[in-house]
């Protein structure tokens, strides 16, 4: 009895001690904001001087620092803008709102003796890639049109779809594997031009990151990585515009004030003329009405209520439009395809510690086919909707203990494919919907801690749950896929049910302030699919939920790397290498031909590996930027149902992969930059023998992607000259890009066909393998304002 007393009155003295202790502890909070604009500054760093603490501020620019009762200097930095010190007697909580100058707007440079706290080596981040509009605007780009997704498409580990594609696969994972959010909320598909530019305009994006390696518990959905794009929040305190006139597009913004200080908005738009340049040529012939077209809408505006609580709202609208009239109007085709998405976001800080974010998001994708022929009128549409629902909490515990905790709700309608026509009088509507609806789940806890200087862990743990509903019919088919027995699901009631733990662990050892070692482990499940029978994704390929013949894909990545940083930390420098195995992949079956039936039924299932190397050298300050990036890959697939059963490698395994990208700011007026890649020459699928049978010519195929293309390369040039006004008062501030696509007019592949030229009869015969090619040298001029 006397043990277990003393035990008591022992913990109650340790708790007391530690109550004694916290209250002699006080917090310093708030917001960083860029002085110009008003804008917040996610990962901005807060460093206490002559110590190692310090912290970074959230995707919302706010910041949270506990420390003992003293007096400190906090030195707030971000790169490109000037540092400011700051010095505190802290015997309270104290909340500090700060703006931040960039370096243009001051005439001189405030020297720091202390070194900044270097993220890229003290954090727990892997595989983590962050890019600002400022930096993708300066790179050469394809007809001029600056696009965040195929900037990304210049790191390691990322490799683009195809030739001149905004599409991309990360390490060894499919199109469908990486989750693409634009404020939050997912965008289904990327691409304007039947993919060839992205829907994301660079005059209404802030900033980009990517994680493709160590994703953290607070992302979930998907196995390869995520792309989380966040939209400028408007100039809250002066009205502002800019625009571009390019090669295909136009854009034009508008930010300002709603009320000075405390609301601002952001409206931004683009659309190309393609349709109204080939309009006068095509005018009067018998293909008038043909064309094509895509515009994109952004528009985001924010309140700010008080210093506790915040209000965003933000949306995307944007479309394609093709359209096919022949010459005796006889067949017309009208191809629309486009997304939307719309996000409210409150933030709120209960006190100096815990920062909360909910959300409100809804996003659509739709793509339909119309076709006209004589009197015969046919529509196909497909499609994917959510409405979700989240809530996310930061708890600042100290400068070397983050904990991050929340869960979402998203309630998913799919619409794989519905067909519709009519002759006359006489109406074609199957019941060949297919809907399918399903409700997703997620909880998630996180915690960040630095144990001690050397080392630091990121533990987290995601559980989520996947249960497709009703209204839905589930049928029994024989052998031969007859149908012969039916069960009906009410509304709302469980048709499958899925889910699972998703453990997180990173860890970091830096044995100094230029030097550490990372691992991580992950596992991630994903339950919706995107299912393609083309080499690049395509607007007409369809989303599909796990149901109870399509299981959830799964995978466990393993990751470690070497990272160091250099010269006063204006060099970084990592080493990773990476396994990732992959359950439960989709694919058409071998034959595969669309029909009017449920997709699901034409899939077939199996496994997956990709592993590799990456290399990266980033040269982050001074005149002259840029980085080398390398990557030595594998990727493969097995199937039972197809190519024998036997491992082939995926259409997207590339084994070499390097890039070289450069910017140097020759002079006040001048900007030049360059972008070389070479890449292994993708894998396909080709006849390995011809015959005739019957008098008819066979093809006889390999193994599936047995052969590979010739290698990749291209070289891309870019010159920016920004004009300085002559009256210092001038509003209207331009610029003229001019860029190059492929110099050197390299021929590179994008698929190869079978001519037959001759006669059989004669024995003259022959099949000649053609290479077709698709961007030769292409020059573009983009005029730049702002006002």
């Amino acid at each position: 009895m006397f043990k277990r007393h003393r035990s008591f009155f022992l913990l109650f003295f340790l708790l007391c001690g530690c109550i004694q202790v916290q209250a002699q502890r006080y917090t310093v909070s708030g917001y960083i904001k860029d002085s110009t604009n008003g804008e917040s500054m996610p990962g901005a760093t807060i460093q206490i001087l002559h110590s190692t603490n310090g912290v970074q501020t959230n995707n919302y620019g706010f910041y949270s620092i506990t420390l003992p009762a003293g007096n400190y200097i906090l030195l707030f930095s971000f790169l490109g803008y000037e540092s400011k010190a700051l010095a505190l007697s802290l015997n309270e909580n104290i909340s500090e709102n700060l703006e931040l100058v960039p370096h243009a707007y001051q005439a001189k440079e405030v020297v720091i003796t202390d070194k900044r706290k270097d993220a890229n080596v003290k954090s727990t981040d892997m595989g983590r890639v962050e890019l600002t509009s400022v930096q993708v605007k300066k790179l050469p780009a394809l007809m001029g049109e600056v696009d965040v997704l195929k900037a990304l498409q210049l790191m390691p580990g990322v490799q683009a779809a195809g030739e001149g594609n905004a599409g991309f696969y990360v390490r060894g994972g499919g199109p469908d594997q990486n989750l693409i959010l634009l404020d939050e909320a997912p965008v289904y598909n990327t691409g304007h031009l039947f993919g060839f530019f992205s829907v994301f305009n660079a005059d209404a994006i802030k900033n980009t990151t990517l994680i493709k390696g160590g994703m953290p518990a607070n992302y979930g959905g998907r196995l390869s990585s995520v792309v989380d794009i966040s939209m400028k929040e408007g100039n809250n305190k002066n009205f502002q515009g800019e625009g571009g006139l390019g090669a295909i597009a136009s854009r034009l913004s508008f930010q300002g004030p709603i009320k000075k200080d405390k609301a601002s908005f952001i409206v931004s738009g683009r659309r190309t003329y393609i349709d109204l340049i080939t309009k006068p040529f095509v005018n009067g012939t018998s293909y008038n009405g043909s064309g094509y077209y895509f515009y994109d809408l952004n528009a985001k505006m924010n309140y700010i209520f008080s210093d506790k609580d915040r209000l965003y709202l933000s949306g995307y609208l944007g479309k394609d439009v093709f359209a096919f009239n022949n010459g005796d109007r006889s067949f017309k085709v009208k191809i629309p395809w486009g997304n939307t998405t719309a996000t409210l976001r409150w933030n709120h800080v209960f006190n100096k510690k815990l920062f909360a974010n909910t959300s409100l998001l809804y996003n659509d994708y739709r793509f339909q086919f119309n076709a006209l022929q004589n009197n015969f009128t046919i529509g196909l549409s497909s499609g994917i909707s959510d409405g979700n629902a989240k809530m996310d909490f930061d708890y600042y515990v100290n400068p070397k203990h983050h904990i991050k905790f929340g869960g979402n709700y998203i309630f998913h309608t799919f619409t794989p494919s519905t067909v519709t026509g009519h002759q006359d009088s006489t109406k074609f509507s199957p019941e060949n919907a297919y809907k399918k609806y399903a409700h997703e789940v997620a909880l998630y806890l996180m915690d960040d801690w630095e144990i001690s200087p050397s080392f630091q862990l990121n533990a987290g743990i995601r559980y989520s749950g996947f249960m497709q509903v009703g209204p839905y019919t589930r049928y029994q088919r024989d052998a031969a896929g007859n149908k012969t027995d039916s069960t009906v699901y009410r509304r709302w009631e469980p048709v499958t049910y899925y889910g699972g733990f998703e453990p997180r662990i990173i860890l970091r050892w830096a044995w100094n302030d230029n030097n550490s070692l990372k691992a991580s482990v992950t596992r991630n499940y994903q339950f919706i699919h995107l299912v393609t029978n083309a080499g690049t994704t395509l607007p007409t390929d369809v989303w599909v939920p796990s149901t109870y013949l399509v299981r959830p894909q799964m995978s466990w990545q393993y990751s470690a790397g070497y990272f160091r940083n250099f010269r006063d930390n204006s060099y970084e420098a990592s080493a990773e290498v990476y396994y990732k195995d992959m359950q439960h992949q989709i694919e058409y079956r071998q034959g595969y031909t669309p029909s009017l039936n449920d997709p699901e039924l034409d899939f077939v299932f199996g496994k997956g590996q990709a592993y590799g190397l990456e290399l990266f050298v980033n040269k982050k300050r001074g005149r002259f930027t840029g980085w080398v990036g390398y990557t030595l890959a594998w990727t493969l697939r097995q199937f039972p149902d197809l190519n024998n059963g036997k491992q082939y490698p995926a259409k997207y395994d590339r084994r070499h992969d390097l890039v070289v990208v450069s910017t140097y700011d020759l002079n006040k007026h001048w900007t030049l930059s360059g972008v070389f890649i070479y890449g292994s020459g993708n894998t396909t699928t080709v006849p390995e023998r011809f015959y005739f049978m019957e008098g008819t010519l066979v093809q006889s195929y390999g193994s599936i992607n047995s052969y590979r293309m010739a290698a990749y390369n291209r070289l891309d040039l870019a010159a920016i000259y920004t004009r300085t006004p002559k009256k210092p008062n001038k509003r209207i501030k331009g610029s003229w890009t001019f860029s190059v696509y492929n110099v050197y007019s390299r021929k590179n592949p994008y698929f190869i066909y079978f001519d037959q030229q001759g006669n059989a009869a004669d024995g003259s015969l022959t099949v000649k393998a053609k290479q077709v090619s698709l961007f030769p040298i292409i020059p573009s001029v983009t005029y730049n304002f702002k006002f």
